[in-house]
């Protein structure tokens, strides 16, 4: 008599399978698959071979902690039956002597997650026997069209979902700077913490059988993760901190990478880390979703709108010196802002709105209750859509609201202009397999002053004063003249600020003298000119704050105060200096200085308001690779540094990092660096995964928290 068929041994098959769902750099002796895309498994039997027609095999896959058929998250299925497109595959590959190999294949909607694998046999005598075949990690699938989060094209795919490293963009609009970071989301132990995270949300926490059974959604998926990034709600990875108050956590400047602000908040018990401002939520997020296999970019706004009340516009105020005042309403241009974007299908939103969607983890304000915005469709906001889940108005704003100037002085405003170009500007990621910027700005707005552009902020502003009307919004086509709006007088923040153009007379502007390096004195000068016919006495005054990169103004620290007199058709220049000891007290993290200058006619009531603001530079980091780099074998790194201030640091920390380059951040510490003093420190490492990598590293002290660095090193698989 034949006996039922006995499994003993069970191959997943992880290296092969990890290889062909470009999941090999997370592990090659764990199962790692993405959803849509067939894998296979050996089952070994202990007593002879598997017979088609007398044995039934049975799979069955549970994820979540009440695996449910009805909910999806439990599915049943036969080696023998093909299944429908909302079902798992199982087919037979190779039926050997004692062996059988089967295809098994979960459907594109799949929800993502750790699953348990299965197998029951039904023999030809009526046995039954139930194994245990082992655990196995689905995730979204970029590589198979019929996944919602499908991103045609490898170069692309290859920068949004497998490169570990890249640059996120600070400074201002005039001096960009690329800030490189270590995304790392194939390191050891990464995904596993992304798993936690979902099972630390609230959702979680209150039906977690529901919870499971919308991750196959990446637009759910998103907006659990953009919650559970900051942990104004719930305990989420970052605490947020604007305060320059650091002394209790990290410094927010000083990161150069998610692994360690994942490890230490798996590591304090899911205790949120301390500190985090934009770039630092913006990257965590990419790395979470990365490793999740949902296409992800970091994005830089500069001049990036907070419009607290939804009317469109940014209210700032102003003394009779030039100087900023704190807003009280909480409306606020920051320099420069940081979210996501990640890829996929909007099958809940008209057609159309797919592709790119805005996510931002910096925790500002709450959408259903919850610290999290997005996504929201980049197409719908070019369009002026606000009507389109999720929270497009307050994405809306950031890239295009209209910024109002005030002027304070004895207990009532004056309105000084309204400028409609301000927010908004060199929309920035990381370009495609380059080291390159790419600027998307178009992708989001339409070109400013144009007549489209004006159409699409007056359609967005009816839509949100009509309260929301569902559907997309029908309108004529954009005017082709001069939009209705009265403008008022145009003003850039870092470019000069007129009175409205038909009694323009006087233009005020700043210029810098010297490259702004930090440790030296900024020397700029004040440009007046006369456009009239006639004499023109000014008076000027002037005055220097400290800005965090939210726009909130710190107290001024410089003032000064100039009578220029023009003949007529002149210009005039007046130079200034700011001493490196007079600034240096007061310079916030951020390295933001506002200079402002309000000028006004002797013989006209009208004001001038004119400001820039400087970002202060470090020099680089130098970082050499001595040798040719190559897996499993030893390679010699130099670090160069130096103290570029006139004044003893104390305190100097260097940090090196590199996902499969180093297991883990180097610390090194420094001590005392006198005043330009240079430096230089060697490392031995082992790389340990090939292909191209980056070291980023980060210089600190008592003076200075973010001097940084980064070299590019392509590491070779040898034999």
């Amino acid at each position: 008599m034949e006996q039922g068929l006995e499994v003993f041994l069970t191959d997943l098959q992880s290296s092969w399978n990890n290889l062909r769902h470009h999941t090999e750099e997370m592990s090659s002796n764990r199962l790692l698959v993405r959803r849509g895309q067939p894998f296979n498994i050996t089952l070994y039997f202990r007593n002879r071979a598997f017979q088609p027609g007398l044995d039934n095999i049975i799979f069955v896959v549970e994820m979540g902690p009440l695996p449910d058929l009805a909910k999806e998250t439990r599915a049943v299925f036969s080696l023998a039956s093909r299944g429908g497109s909302r079902s798992w595959i199982a087919s037979l590959e190779l039926n050997g002597a004692t062996s059988l190999e089967v295809s098994l294949c979960a459907p594109p909607w799949a929800a993502v997650g750790r699953y348990l694998l299965k197998v029951h046999i039904n023999s030809f005598q009526g046995s039954i026997r139930a194994y245990q075949l082992g655990e196995f990690i689905l995730l979204f699938n970029p590589w198979c069209p019929e996944d919602t989060v499908y991103l045609d094209g490898e170069p692309q795919r290859q920068e949004y979902v497998m490169n570990d490293y890249g640059f996120i963009y600070q400074g201002n609009k005039n001096w960009i700077q690329p800030c490189p970071w270590n995304y790392g989301q194939f390191e050891e132990n990464i995904i596993d913490i992304c798993l936690t995270l979902l099972d630390k949300s609230l959702n979680f926490q209150i039906d977690a059988a529901t919870d499971c059974a919308l991750r196959g959604s990446p637009v759910y998926i998103s907006r659990v993760v953009c919650a559970m990034i900051n942990s104004n709600d719930d305990n989420g990875v970052l605490n947020g901190n604007w305060s320059e108050h650091y002394l209790d956590g990290t410094n927010p400047a000083e990161w150069t990478g998610s692994v360690a602000i994942l490890k230490q908040w798996q590591a304090s018990g899911c205790q949120p880390v301390r500190y985090g401002q934009c770039w630092v939520f913006a990257a965590v997020l990419c790395t979470v979703m990365r490793c999740l296999g949902i296409p992800t970019r970091v994005v830089t706004n500069f001049d990036s709108g907070h419009d607290t009340d939804g009317n469109l516009i940014i209210d700032e105020y102003y003394d009779n010196t030039g100087r900023i005042l704190e807003n009280k309403k909480k409306d606020s241009v920051w320099n420069f802002h940081v979210w996501n974007e990640c890829w996929m299908a909007r099958q809940d939103l008209p057609p159309g709105f797919g592709g790119w969607q805005v996510l931002d983890a910096t925790p500002q304000e709450t959408s259903n209750g919850l610290y999290c915005c997005g996504p929201a469709s980049v197409r719908a906001i070019k369009e002026g859509e606000v009507n389109l889940n999720y929270d497009t108005p307050f994405a809306f704003s950031m890239v295009n609201a209209d910024c109002m100037s005030w002027l304070v002085h004895g207990g009532k405003k004056q309105k000084l202009h309204r400028d409609t170009s301000t927010v908004g500007n060199f929309i920035s990621t990381k370009s495609i397999q380059s080291d390159e910027r790419d600027d998307i700005t178009e992708d989001y707005k339409y070109r400013e002053g144009s007549p489209q552009e004006r159409w699409v902020f007056l359609k967005a502003l009816q839509k949100l004063k009509a309260g929301r009307p569902e559907g997309p919004y029908q309108a004529d086509s954009p005017p082709s003249g001069p939009t209705p709006l009265n403008h008022g007088i145009p003003r850039g923040r870092e470019a000069p600020s007129l009175r409205p153009s038909d009694i323009v007379q006087v233009s005020l502007k700043f210029k810098l003298l010297n490259p702004p390096n930090m440790g030296q004195d900024i020397s700029f000068a004040l440009l007046a000119h006369n456009m009239s016919t006639q004499f023109k006495d000014l008076k000027v005054n002037l005055s220097s704050q400290s800005l965090l990169h939210d726009g909130s103004p710190l107290p001024p620290f410089w003032q000064d105060m100039a009578f220029i007199t023009l003949s007529p058709k002149e210009e005039k220049s007046y130079p200034c200096k700011i001493p490196y000891f007079q600034y240096s007290r007061y310079l916030s993290t951020d390295k933001l200085i506002r200079i402002s200058a309000l000028g006004e006619e002797k013989s006209s009531p009208e004001k001038i308001l004119v400001n820039k603001i400087i970002t202060l530079t470090y020099p680089d980091i130098m970082i050499h690779v001595l040798g040719a780099a190559v897996v499993n074998r030893p390679l010699s790194i130099q670090v160069e540094f130096s103290n570029p201030l006139s004044e003893q640091a104390a305190d100097c920390v260097l940090t090196v990092e590199g996902s499969g380059l180093f297991k883990k951040q180097q610390r090194i510490i420094i001590g005392v660096l006198k005043p330009q003093q240079r430096g230089s420190i060697n490392l031995e490492t082992v790389p340990f995964k090939s292909g191209q990598r980056q070291i980023q590293a980060n210089l600190r002290s008592n003076k200075f928290k973010d001097i940084k660095g980064y070299r590019n090193v392509y590491v070779d698989f040898g034999l």
